[in-house]
């Protein structure tokens, strides 16, 4: 390590980087000082002990207060997230102690979206009201990589088979099979026996081609005289798709649990077509059970015992 570091290592005090961080907030030593509860002199003192420390000017004094120099303005941005760091930290002891607050992020593909997801939700902050919970929504591609990353702690959806597997672990909690559903409008709504040929009409909405579930309608398609459809939505957008359904022009491609409340109230209509793959495992995605915080660890055991319940429901 160079010479800097090493004079930082034995003299840097965390008392010194919170005034550089306030200096640079409020660009002024003496704001930045009361901000901090010190004296200016003291404040004064401080800057200049690390700018003789790093042997270099840190501010430049205007008539307007203090300026960072690229110096200094590279010392606050490190400087920041040292503390972002550290606060990470704290938190996360602060979860280990009393193993009922912290911030859980969830992504969410639509499989995972409609039942176990919002009970898992609900069963966490039931229990531990001080848990933060964020859902984000997207795709494998999308949310996988930030599942690597640790922005995202888990995904919960239908698992992909092949790809996004790599680092990580896939722990399937439920099955759910996929239906074809219309709009109450659509001119094959309850019509009966239908066949592929009945299909070819009408525009299809359809997730994204990274999907499995897109991968499993195209080789459909191809096995169907090379079918294309004539006009296609990529959404997994299910409010968007659920209105552009009942306009009665469109085919939808969803999981059963996703649409359940949406047919149970003639909003949508099932068609009376079996498609031919079955039931997909709807499941967790995590980097190990190692690396989630205690009140990830706290939401996955929600998601399974959660899904016990839907398990339990099917089966009765």
């Amino acid at each position: 390590m160079g010479r800097l570091y090493n004079r930082a290592l034995n003299r840097l005090k965390l008392r010194q980087l919170s005034l550089l961080v306030a200096v640079g907030q409020h660009g002024n030593i003496q704001a930045a000082a009361q901000s901090e509860n010190i004296s200016q002199p003291a404040a004064t003192r401080l800057i200049k002990e690390l700018e003789a420390d790093f042997d270099t000017r840190l501010f430049t004094r205007t008539n307007r207060g203090a300026e960072p120099t690229s110096q200094g303005a590279a010392l606050i941005r490190h400087a920041q997230l040292i503390f972002a760091q550290l606060s990470a930290a704290t938190q996360e002891m602060e979860d280990i102690t009393e193993g009922s607050t912290g911030r859980v992020v969830v992504g969410t593909l639509l499989a995972g979206a409609a039942q176990l997801l919002p009970m898992a939700i609900q069963r966490v902050v039931n229990d531990r009201p001080n848990v933060t919970i964020r859902v984000i929504e997207g795709t494998n591609d999308a949310l996988m990589p930030r599942v690597q990353s640790g922005e995202v702690d888990m995904v919960v959806g239908r698992l992909p088979h092949h790809r996004h597997r790599k680092g990580l672990m896939q722990v399937p909690l439920t099955q759910d099979d996929v239906v074809l559903v219309v709009g109450r409008a659509h001119p094959l709504a309850g019509r009966a026996d239908l066949s592929f040929d009945d299909l070819r009409p009408f525009g299809w909405i359809l997730p994204p081609p990274e999907t499995t579930l897109r991968r499993q309608i195209d080789e459909v398609f191809v096995e169907a005289a090379q079918y294309q459809p004539p006009k296609i939505v990529e959404s997994v957008n299910y409010l968007a798709n659920r209105t552009l359904l009942g306009f009665g022009a469109f085919i939808g491609l969803v999981p059963r649990g996703v649409a359940a409340l949406d047919m149970a109230m003639n909003v949508l209509a099932p068609l009376d077509y079996a498609l031919p793959f079955g039931s997909g495992p709807i499941g967790v995605t995590h980097r190990g059970e190692d690396q989630l915080s205690p009140a990830a660890s706290v939401f996955l055991r929600a998601l399974q015992e959660e899904a016990e319940v839907l398990t339990r429901g099917k089966s009765a």
